[in-house]
């Protein structure tokens, strides 16, 4: 299987020049193809393909030398970037799903990176250090040690300023994690981030509402700089310094919940929830965004791949909420989300909203897995 090493990298200063220079001919060589792509189309109703552009760029690297001081492979893989867009787009059309139509790369983007291929031992992971393309010997903080064969190294700067490496590899071992033959149901939500069939309830820790007064504060300090200047860009960096921890620090809580589930339990059942839809009530939107299941949910498939359990997904419309766990009565007062215990007008039951609603989750999971 193909697994991937992120590590933080701190390139000297012509190393970072080298750097900058690749991200813009990465994203001249995108702009320039997907110009000719969209004239192509005009004129005879066809995009060009990825071997045509490939070809294509060994004559205008002739023409332009700057674009030979750089990774090659960084602007071949630029250009079946391109083309993956393209194939999207119109994987799209046929599907009726919402993919826009492959746009132009611009330089004020401060979500940057390229992708540079392995050939033959041109990428190396060192003790302290990793060799890339072009720039050689790059300073590095290695936290753990690589396995399988190498692939491919992405090189990304964060807005913040940071540099990373993601290291692609493939025949990486991971093996599967002792049967516990245990069973859970999770329901999700904004009150509690998550609980459990047996009981367990892991708050919702709303990161972004912790750092909100001093997020508005830096915000307003960025607006008042004056443009181009060089306070507005240290600014502009403690904002997305600011926003950087915020993310990690969700990251961080779904990867160590994510892998506790993992270890505890052999299925584990889910709601199939649509957070994008549910983005839309302006009302719970922040509160959904900040809560962020989808990344969550998405940590929780991967690794019960990876580790041999199994994830049941319940239908999003499945009423877990309204059904009594204890007799399979429904009601529907629980529709009010204010509404966190009620008592089962069938059979008297008094139910913990959460707790009733992750046991049904748990039920139906298993009769769809049976």
């Amino acid at each position: 299987m193909e697994y991937s090493y992120k590590f933080r990298i701190y390139p000297n200063k012509e190393q970072e020049n080298l750097i900058q220079r690749t991200f813009g001919c990465c994203r001249f060589v995108y702009n320039h193809f997907l110009a000719v792509s969209k004239e192509l189309y005009e004129k005879t109703g066809e995009t060009a393909n990825y071997y045509v552009c490939a070809n294509t760029l060994t004559s205008l690297k002739k023409e332009l030398d700057w674009l030979k001081e750089v990774d090659a492979t960084a602007l071949q893989s630029s250009i079946r970037d391109l083309d993956t867009a393209y194939q999207n787009f119109f994987r799209g059309l046929k599907s009726k799903k919402r993919v826009g139509y492959p746009k132009f790369k611009s330089k004020h983007n401060r979500h940057r990176s390229y992708k540079s291929k392995c050939v033959g031992t041109n990428i190396k992971v060192l003790n302290n250090a990793v060799q890339l393309p072009k720039l050689g010997v790059v300073k590095c903080k290695v936290s753990r040690q690589v396995q399988g064969r190498i692939l491919s190294a992405t090189v990304s700067q964060t807005p913040s300023g940071k540099y990373f490496v993601a290291i692609c590899c493939t025949d990486v071992n991971v093996y599967e994690l002792p049967k516990t033959n245990r069973y859970i149901g999770v329901d999700l939500g904004v009150h509690s981030f998550a609980v459990t069939s047996d009981g367990t309830e892991y708050p919702n820790n709303k990161y972004l509402k912790q750092s909100e007064k001093r997020l508005k504060r830096l915000q307003r300090q960025l607006s008042r700089k004056s443009k181009d200047s060089n306070n507005k860009d240290k600014a502009r960096v403690r904002v997305a310094r600011l926003h950087e921890h915020i993310a990690n620090q969700r990251k961080d809580m779904a990867h160590k919940l994510s892998a506790k589930i993992v270890n505890d339990y052999d299925i584990i059942c889910i709601e199939d929830l649509a957070p994008a839809n549910m983005i839309k009530n302006h009302k719970l939107a922040k509160n959904i965004a900040d809560v962020a299941w989808g990344e969550f949910v998405r940590q929780l498939e991967y690794k019960s791949e990876w580790y041999g359990k199994q994830i049941v997904k319940v239908n999003r419309f499945y009423p877990s909420s309204q059904l009594c766990s204890n007799c399979n009565e429904q009601w529907e007062g629980t529709k009010d989300l204010k509404v966190r215990k009620w008592t089962c007008p069938s059979c008297g039951a008094v139910l913990n909203r959460d707790t009733n609603a992750a046991i049904n989750i748990l039920n139906e999971g298993l009769r769809l897995l049976a």
